[in-house]
């Protein structure tokens, strides 16, 4: 539980699903506002991210995997394709869709983006003892393919 002094959780075994959660939320935070190269929103940031590790997407797609509506991803995208991270082009399998992709001076950005948020997160473990390094590396993968088997199942159900 976070004190009225905003010190952050003990992480002594046993931490409640609540002081797990805040801890998670500021280290996200951290991380996040470590990287600061190509001067992102959020939104761009992770539409852009999205694009560099999965490829070229429909308008509609990526809008729904950012949780995002249509206009909203419409105006970003724009933006994005003005500052030349992103472009728009012909979808091969529909001659009537559009795909939106990473330019390579989006991917530049999304590499330099990602090595930033790595090595805020490298220098947060270093300040770890050696047991509490090794019990991150371990738990934080394992948090990951969690949520890809999650994922995973959910889509073979849909």
């Amino acid at each position: 539980m976070e004190s009225d002094s905003g010190a952050a959780p003990t992480g002594t075994p046993g931490a409640s699903a609540d002081e797990l959660m805040i801890a998670v939320e500021r280290m996200v935070r951290y991380v996040r506002q470590s990287a600061t190269a190509g001067g992102l929103s959020t939104a761009a940031s992770s539409a852009l991210g999205r694009l560099g590790r999965e490829g070229p997407q429909r308008l509609t797609e990526l809008a729904r995997a950012e949780s995002a509506t249509q206009p909203n991803m419409t105006q970003l995208v724009t933006r994005m394709e003005r500052a030349g991270l992103v472009r728009r082009t012909a979808d091969h399998t529909d001659g009537r869709g559009v795909l939106v992709e990473a330019t390579e001076t989006g991917l530049e950005v999304f590499r330099q983006r990602r090595a930033e948020r790595s090595e805020a997160l490298e220098r947060l473990v270093e300040e770890l003892t050696e047991p509490e390094q090794e019990a991150v590396r371990i738990a934080l993968p394992a948090l990951a393919r969690a949520i890809e088997e999650r994922q995973a199942r959910q889509s073979a159900r849909s």
